[in-house]
């Protein structure tokens, strides 16, 4: 038997008012008491890792009891910019020096995929969450110019990932952006995140999972079949397999030098009128650390983020708030030439990233039948999803070709 406890790591999981808050249909009620003890599967977090884990294992016909501290909804998830991105924060040639091109190619494969799972998993569902298909464009910066970004191109093509280099002058023409390359990728899409994880668990919660906030697990316990979690109020909950998807407030058991948190900043504009038509279908950042991305909503709204720092609580002082957007603001309107003006939103939030820009989809170590997903970068919703695929299918018994290019490091 294993026994540990389960306690996660705390923070504020954002500070200011994301824009996601606002918009209807963004959260979904959740029972306060637990009505029974024990499911096929607990799915611990009804964020957007949790949200998809648990709609994969009702769709396999599971039973699944989701829970969270908080609210659903309302963590990490609502301070998404909801940039569904193809595109790795570790660029595919550098992935490939850093842990071979094998297992760099099916990373980022993988990548492309999940994000058309997501688009037509939503579509299927009839999530009404503003989910659309765009091109990203990844614009040159302090760390890849042209010539990176052609090698970046001709790697990425090599692979079977659709890539078109952009020479200064032509970037120039086509979006005003005086830069000396970038590249042009049509596999990413945005949303409305917080509308889409509640689509999700409502679609679980139709399958006859059960939601219930506020509940706390402290201690986890494995017997050779099952899992038993206690509460904070002294409960005991028990099931056959049990998956944390808490994000950046991870398991102890998951301390790794290969992760840490980092801490970032976002603003909304507006509904602006007059926008140049590329930035209404698509979304950009910057080959450049701390980058600028960004993007629009349905109602004109610009979207951006950035200044990140490696600190998990950099983001909990208001007054760096307040200058970081201004800063975005700024950059942004360099690159661009788009003046955002004051902003409607501004928030601040941790997440996590690994040394090779990919998450840790596994077993929680001296554990068989408890997974987590961690460990997101700037693919936070991407790789909630090959997650899902992931931890699903190690569930139901099957190997899943990409599992190992994921494990914990």
């Amino acid at each position: 038997m294993a026994d540990f406890d389960a306690e996660t790591r705390k923070d504020d999981l954002r500070v200011g008012t994301p824009l996601w808050v606002k918009t209807p249909h963004s959260t979904l009620a959740a029972k306060r008491t637990l009505d029974r003890k024990h499911a096929d599967v607990v799915v611990v977090g009804a964020g957007i890792s949790g949200a998809l884990v648990a709609e994969a294992l009702t769709r396999q016909g599971r039973d699944v009891l989701i829970l969270d501290r908080r609210p659903p909804v309302r963590g990490s998830t609502a301070a998404s910019t909801a940039m569904i991105q193809h595109e790795i924060d570790v660029p595919l040639t550098r992935l490939q020096n850093r842990i071979g091109s094998r297992a760099a190619n099916a990373a980022w494969r993988r990548s492309v995929k999940a994000v058309y799972d997501l688009v037509d998993l939503s579509r299927r569902l009839g999530i009404e969450c503003s989910m659309e298909s765009k091109p990203a464009i990844y614009i040159a910066g302090n760390l890849l110019g042209s010539r990176a970004l052609k090698a970046e191109t001709d790697a990425r093509n090599a692979i079977g990932i659709e890539a078109q280099y952009l020479g200064k002058s032509e970037l120039l023409k086509r979006y005003g952006m005086d830069r000396s390359g970038a590249i042009l990728s049509p596999a990413s899409a945005s949303a409305n995140p917080a509308q889409l994880a509640t689509g999700l668990l409502g679609a679980s919660l139709k399958r006859k999972a059960q939601l219930i906030s506020p509940v706390e697990i402290t201690d986890m316990a494995e017997l050779a079949g099952g899992v038993a979690l206690a509460t904070s109020d002294g409960q005991v909950i028990t099931s056959d397999h049990a998956v944390f998807c808490t994000g950046y407030e991870y398991l102890h058991q998951m301390n790794t030098p290969a992760h840490h948190v980092t801490s970032t900043w976002a603003l909304a504009s507006r509904p602006m009128s007059g926008l140049p038509e590329w930035i209404k279908t698509t979304i950009g950042w910057e080959a450049a650390d701390p980058y600028l991305y960004f993007r629009t909503d349905a109602a004109g709204r610009i979207i951006v983020g950035g200044e990140d720092e490696d600190a998990g609580n950099a983001n909990s002082d208001p007054a760096k708030l307040a200058s970081k957007t201004k800063r975005i603001a700024e950059k942004f309107e360099d690159l661009t030439g788009i003046r955002i003006g004051r902003p409607a939103y501004g928030w601040a939030a941790p997440f996590s990233v690994t040394r090779d820009g990919l998450p840790i989809i596994d077993n929680v170590p001296g554990f068989g039948r408890i997974f987590t997903l961690m460990g997101f970068g700037g693919n936070g919703i991407t790789f909630s999803m090959i997650g899902a695929q992931i931890i699903a299918a190690r569930i139901a018994g099957d190997t899943d070709p990409d599992q190992s290019v994921f494990r914990f490091r």
